[in-house]
């Protein structure tokens, strides 16, 4: 068994799917129209046939709320791998990426905490 799919509550699928195609620099896998949403997935570009991440609309009443509190007590919707996240700070914030959390060592990993424009807080991390 393996993870083939995962997904982030985005507030707007064209916007974010600017902001991680764009700014973080995966691909996009599928865009299927389904009503006024799409099954919008994006996956990385080192490993585009690897695990999905879907842009999913936020239209449910349960999702506003959660994510809010997620964002007011500064936790990541969720994290991604990355070779050297001082780098990756550094070339995010040189294109306009908002931190809410600078590079912090944390014990075996580095991370830090980014708003991805879309309602969430992402975190990146880097194992020493």
């Amino acid at each position: 068994m393996r993870i083939h799919l995962s997904s982030v509550f985005v507030d707007d699928q064209a916007k974010a799917l600017s902001f991680y195609t764009d700014v973080l620099g995966f691909v996009k896998k599928n865009d299927v129209p389904l009503g006024e949403d799409r099954w919008l997935t994006v996956a990385s570009s080192d490993d585009p046939d690897g695990t999905e991440l879907l842009l999913e609309p936020s239209g449910h009443p349960a999702v506003q709320p959660f994510k809010d509190a997620l964002v007011a007590d500064g936790i990541p919707a969720t994290a991604f791998l990355v070779d050297d996240v001082r780098a990756e700070f550094d070339r995010l914030r040189g294109l306009g990426v908002r931190f809410t959390q600078e590079p912090l060592e944390m014990g075996p990993v580095v991370t830090a905490v980014l708003d991805d424009t879309c309602g969430n807080l992402i975190q990146i991390a880097q194992y020493k």
